[in-house]
């Protein structure tokens, strides 16, 4: 998609800028957040194909744990430079070497609420500190940045003494830090700006202001060349700037590339999946409804420009484009999603549906695909035989393994199959594969339970989507079991993706 760009914009496309992603340490530091060594050679990995620079992998002062992950990181022999965290102490330095990183973040007080308060020194000896540090690192062939610690709330004097210090003494660059989201884009430009004079600078900031992405510009625009992000925002607070909003404004609105845009989305998804945080569906490029149009008159206009309502095409950062059902949608958004399912219907057919969507929506539910299909079937009078049906379900989870048993209708002929799996819904969506055959070889795309009711006899909701080749089809179902619920929800869903089948269902054990 063309963007236009300001001759006057401050951050010109030749600029070369590098991203430092510390999702596996300042990331892990949100709370509630714990990575195991896996999950961070997965993360790492992850960061490797979307291109990240720099891996910070962790604090190797943490402890044993964080430095055997650490070194699984380093052990992959990434394009990326791999650091370590490092307090202000010269262990610390040790104990990041143990871990074969190529180089640490040395971190020291820049405020003097952090040197006289926090540290209990003074700013010449905070000087001097910093120069044997960095001198102690280099003679390590370490890379090298010094990061000023709550730097936004400095004095800009003693600021660029620091910076002036650690370069002297050898660090490769140094580090602008709003550590607590503090201040704006103009004390940010002109910290940096006078950092820059000095040597080569980077940008570390934060959320609390909701200024996370300004900010990082502004110090983009005054000379940084390095911006610390992390996956979807993680971070102490209200998180760190989110790596794939950095991403995204750098390359469209001044055309200067970091990363692989197009790795965005898995990214994010294994990040959400490794620390259990889920996504917001508001969340700038990589929420749910990024992409997502539900109104009509959205609807309509992005059905005849897909530039209509969009910003950039969803391809850019991995993502598909999607129509929502609700009381907002009209008949195009309608029409279009019953030819993706393949259903037919007339034009006076399709306002019938359209009508009947929008009091759904009415009601404040939720419309699926399923619901869409049922009202099309009543309208339009095709009696739709199901191909997947459920005709009894039992699961258990009090033993050491959990296991369920299933009974399903397919076709006609009846099967029973039974699985196991790490709880009840496992091992039930287990039977259900088994059962099922290749004919269940359908992606789970995503699967939701929210809380209709309070009480210890709420009633949960729980939403699937699940996609076989190019189609793809979302089913919400309700009970006070949320096994059943989840397993009534998934053999809808395949009923609905199996209806379309060319070839009769094969027996299980084919």
């Amino acid at each position: 998609m063309p963007v236009h760009y300001s001759t006057e914009q401050t951050i010109p496309s030749d600029r070369t800028v590098r991203l430092l992603d510390t999702t596996l340490r300042d990331g892990e530091q949100a709370p509630g957040v714990s990575l195991s060594p896996d999950e961070k050679v997965e993360i790492a990995r992850a960061l490797e194909r979307t291109g990240v620079s720099v891996i910070e992998a962790g604090s190797a002062c943490t402890g044993a744990g964080e430095r055997q992950a650490i070194s699984r990181v380093t052990d992959l022999d990434l394009e990326a430079t791999v650091t370590s965290f490092c307090r202000g102490m010269r262990s610390d330095v040790d104990l990041a070497l143990d871990c074969d990183v190529d180089g640490v973040h040395v971190v020291v007080p820049a405020s003097d609420r952090h040197v006289e308060d926090k540290v209990g020194t003074s700013r010449e000896d905070n000087l001097a500190t910093t120069a044997e540090l960095v001198e102690y690192a280099k003679d390590h062939d370490l890379w090298v940045e010094v990061i000023g610690e709550d730097g936004s709330r400095a004095d800009l004097d003693y600021l660029e003494a620091l910076g002036e210090t650690a370069l002297d003494a050898g660090a490769n660059r140094t580090c602008f830090a709003d550590t607590v989201g503090h201040t704006g884009p103009e004390r940010t430009a002109e910290a940096v700006a006078r950092l820059a004079e000095l040597g080569p600078v980077s940008a570390h900031t934060h959320d609390d202001l909701g200024l996370g992405v300004t900010n990082a510009l502004a110090a983009v625009s005054a000379g940084a060349d390095l911006v610390h992000c992390t996956v979807n925002g993680l971070g102490e607070r209200a998180g760190n700037v989110a790596l794939e909003e950095v991403a995204i404004a750098l390359a469209h609105v001044y055309d200067v590339d970091t990363v692989e845009l197009e790795e965005l989305y898995d990214l994010a998804q294994i990040v959400s999946r490794s620390t259990g945080v889920q996504l917001p569906p508001n969340k700038a490029v990589i929420g749910e409804n990024a992409f997502t149009h539900e109104s009509g008159i959205h609807t309509d206009g992005t059905l005849k420009d897909d530039r209509m309502y969009e910003p950039y095409a969803p391809e850019t950062v991995g993502r598909e484009r999607r129509l929502a059902l609700g009381k907002h949608t009209g008949r195009a958004g309608v029409k279009a999603t019953l030819e993706e399912h393949g259903v037919e219907a007339t034009d006076g057919e399709i306002g019938e549906i359209a009508t009947r969507v929008t009091e759904l929506g009415d009601r404040g539910r939720r419309v699926t695909d399923a619901d869409l299909l049922a009202v099309a079937e009543d309208v339009t009078g095709d009696d739709r035989e199901r191909v997947v049906e459920l005709l009894d379900l039992t699961a258990t989870s009090g033993g050491a393994v959990p296991t369920a048993s299933i009974r399903l209708e397919v076709a006609g002929e009846e099967r029973v199959a039974s699985g196991t799996g790490s709880g009840p819904v496992d091992a039930a969506v287990s039977a259900v594969r088994e059962a099922l055959g290749s004919a269940a070889d359908a992606e789970l795309e995503s699967y939701h339970v929210d809380a209709v009711t309070g009480g210890t006899d709420a009633v949960v909701t729980v939403e699937v989507t699940m996609a076989k080749d190019d189609r793809s089809v979302t089913v919400a179902r309700s009970e006070a079991d949320i096994t059943r619920a989840s397993v009534e929800a998934m053999v809808d869903a395949l009923d609905r993706l199996l209806a379309v089948e060319p070839e009769p269902l094969a027996p299980a054990d084919d």
